[in-house]
C-alpha cells in the first residue's frame, strides 16, 4: 500500500494552509456585528482582525467574545506610548493571547523592547508582536508633511530594520514593499499586509494597494482584508474567491 497522500488530503491541507493567511478586519464596534462576520466567513479565513474602535468600545470582553468562535484573533491596536506605558498594556493583553498584536514602531528600540519583555513576561501568551511600519493610507507627501525623510519603501526600510533589530517577531506593510522586505529581512520575519484590493475594488483611503495573489507572490505572510469583504454584496463569496487567489498564489510559489 501507497504511503503518499490522497489526493483529497492533500487539497485539504492547501486549502487550510491559504485559509490560514487571510484574516477579515472587522471593522465595526458592535460585538454582534463582529461575531456575525466570524460566523458567517469561517470557512474562507484564518482569522479575525479587531482594530481600536472595537477595543475601545468593548475591551477585553468583547475580544473574548470573539475568540469564542475558535478563530484566530489579530489584536490591531498600534500602541505607541512611552516603553513602561505600552509594556503595562501588552501585560494586559497577554491573557487574551491574540495571535497578532501591533505596536507603532515608531515608538522606538527601547518601545520595542519592552513589549518583547511584557510579552516574555506571560506563560499564557504566544502572541506574535507585529510593528506597524508606514501606514498603507500614507504616500510620500504624507510622510514628508509629518517629517518623515525619503519616500514610503525607504521609511518603511528603516523602521523594518529597527523592529527586527529590536526583537519584533513582524511588521505591517503595504503590499507594494512585500518584495524588498522579504530580501531585506529574511523568511522567518512576518509581513503582514493591508490594503489588499481585488481587481475593480475601490481603493478606498488605501494608497499603496495590490491583489492578493500579487502579494502572496511577492512574499507576504498573512492578508488582511476589510470593505472588499465585509461591505460586498455576498462577503462569504468575497471571502471564498480571496482565499481562492490565494490558494492559486501559494500554488505558484511552491
Amino acid at each position: 500500500m501507497s504511503n503518499a497522500p490522497s489526493a483529497s488530503l492533500t487539497n485539504a491541507g492547501a486549502d487550510a494552509a491559504a485559509r490560514a493567511r487571510l484574516f477579515c478586519a472587522a471593522d465595526t464596534t458592535s460585538i454582534a456585528a463582529a461575531l456575525r462576520i466570524g460566523l458567517t466567513l469561517q470557512a474562507s479565513i484564518g482569522g479575525i482582525k479587531l482594530g481600536l474602535e472595537f477595543f475601545t468600545a468593548n475591551g477585553v470582553r468583547g475580544v473574548e467574545a470573539v475568540r469564542a468562535l475558535g478563530l484566530p484573533i489579530f489584536l490591531d491596536l498600534k500602541l505607541h506610548d512611552i516603553p513602561n506605558t505600552v509594556a503595562g498594556a501588552v501585560r494586559t493583553i497577554a491573557p487574551l493571547d491574540p495571535a497578532l498584536l501591533t505596536i507603532h514602531a515608531s515608538g522606538g528600540r527601547a518601545m520595542i523592547k519592552a513589549t518583547i519583555t511584557a510579552r516574555r513576561e506571560s506563560e499564557r501568551s504566544s502572541t506574535k508582536i507585529i510593528a506597524v511600519t508606514a501606514l498603507t493610507s500614507l504616500d510620500d507627501p504624507d510622510l514628508r508633511s509629518i517629517g518623515m525623510t525619503g519616500t514610503a519603501s525607504e521609511v518603511v526600510h528603516r523602521l523594518a530594520d529597527l523592529a527586527q533589530e529590536a526583537g519584533a517577531d513582524g511588521v505591517v506593510c503595504a503590499p507594494t514593499e512585500v518584495a524588498a522586505l522579504r530580501d531585506r529581512c529574511g523568511r522567518d520575519f512576518i509581513l503582514v499586509v493591508p490594503g489588499i484590493r481585488p481587481a475593480g475594488a475601490a481603493a478606498g483611503d488605501q494608497k499603496r494597494t495590490l491583489s492578493a495573489a500579487a502579494a502572496i507572490t511577492a512574499g507576504a505572510d498573512y492578508l488582511v482584508v476589510g470593505r472588499p469583504i465585509t461591505q460586498a454584496d455576498d462577503p462569504a463569496a468575497a471571502a471564498a474567491a480571496i482565499h481562492a487567489e490565494i490558494a492559486g498564489a501559494l500554488g505558484r510559489r511552491r
